[in-house]
């Protein structure tokens, strides 16, 4: 197939460098000139990692949209989910084809939901969208032309609108962790990541700018205390799903189930000792800044997105809440004015039943 990957981040990089691998052709765009420059200055991508060490050479890498979508089959979208809505406005104004399916790599919460709005907001029609869950890769770039892949994922939830369904297609062809589920509900509420970081950014940002993140986030700051505030973050997760109809595991299974929790762990009750020892995100390092996406995108694009679910669900979630008000009032920011709120994924004034018929046609 064909491919264009929008983003050309950490995730953008190890997903070129897997499908180049596959033997895609690969289109990568991105926004940014200087961060292709660094790509372009070699003729490729510098990859180490778990898929192994070497140069992926896409076919084209450019900052052109419309040149990037000529003659592909696919669009895979690997920026963090605070750039979806502007990618999709700028997918409507390119004149992508209808047809042309859309996978959202990771969507988080609300992804689909957001980025089918945003684009028919400039143009009617959007075109066949599916989200994961989380990303399918643990990857950092550490220099500016080369992406380190810690980790490639066993198993994500993937999820299509109605009418999504070559999207659906697509994801599991390109990417073989891809595992089907019923709605983007399910998809959206299995975005591990909401669970993971709002805790330790929160509990954790004195030792963040003291320190300057020299610490592991998910190692040292994985403490019996944060591990307790996240089991019960993701018990209203849990809850939330379950006012959907969906039963999901806990966070330590998910994430058994992705890889980034060892296979042999059996006690998935202790979140402290199961996350700080996977192999995946072990050296990883804490936020070095609260100008980091911990901060950026877990908050305004996965617990704000969360909470209006739970408001919708009627399900009460103070964990989440308090949360989400110490974020605002540590970094200083209303998440609101820029986040995905309900409007921005276009189920305002949607009662639960409303929204699962939404996602479910």
């Amino acid at each position: 197939m064909r491919i264009t990957v929008i983003g050309a981040g950490a995730g953008g990089a190890a997903a070129v460098t897997d499908l180049v691998q596959s033997g895609h052709e690969v289109n990568l765009w991105n926004r940014s000139p200087e961060t292709l420059a660094a790509f372009q200055r070699i003729g490729g991508i510098e990859y180490e990692g778990v898929l192994g060490e070497g140069l992926a050479r896409p076919r084209l890498m450019t900052g052109d949209l419309r040149a990037a979508l000529d003659g592909c089959d696919a669009v895979v979208c690997t920026l963090p989910t605070f750039s979806h809505a502007a990618v999709a406005v700028a997918l409507a104004e390119s004149g992508i084809r209808s047809d042309l399916p859309v996978v959202l790599n990771p969507g988080h919460t609300g992804g689909a939901l957001e980025f089918r709005t945003a684009f028919e907001a400039r143009r009617a029609g959007a075109p066949p969208i599916a989200e994961f869950s989380t990303l399918t890769y643990v990857a950092r770039k550490y220099q500016p032309q080369r992406v380190t892949v810690t980790g490639r994922a066993k198993q994500v939830r993937v999820a299509a609108l109605p009418g999504g369904e070559a999207a659906l297609e697509a994801a599991g062809r390109l990417f073989p962790s891809a595992s089907p589920v019923r709605d983007v509900l399910a998809s959206s509420l299995s975005n591990v990541n909401m669970v993971l970081h709002p805790p330790g950014a929160i509990l954790g940002a004195a030792w963040i700018e003291a320190k300057g993140g020299d610490f592991t986030f998910y190692g040292e700051g994985m403490t019996p205390g944060v591990a307790r505030v996240m089991k019960a973050l993701d018990d209203e997760r849990r809850a939330v799903a379950r006012a959907f109809g969906h039963e999901l595991p806990n966070l330590i299974v998910e994430m058994q189930q992705i890889g980034t929790v060892e296979a042999a762990v059996s006690d998935t009750q202790d979140l402290a000792a199961a996350i700080s020892g996977g192999a995946a995100n072990s050296r990883i390092k804490a936020p070095g800044s609260l100008n980091h996406r911990y901060y950026l995108e877990d908050f305004g694009h996965g617990l704000l997105p969360f909470m209006a679910f739970a408001a919708i669900a009627g399900v009460a979630v103070p964990v989440a809440e308090s949360l989400f008000t110490l974020a605002e009032a540590l970094v200083g920011t209303r998440y609101d004015e820029k986040g995905r709120t309900a409007r921005a994924m276009g189920i305002a004034g949607l009662d639960r039943k409303g929204l699962i018929s939404l996602v479910r046609q």
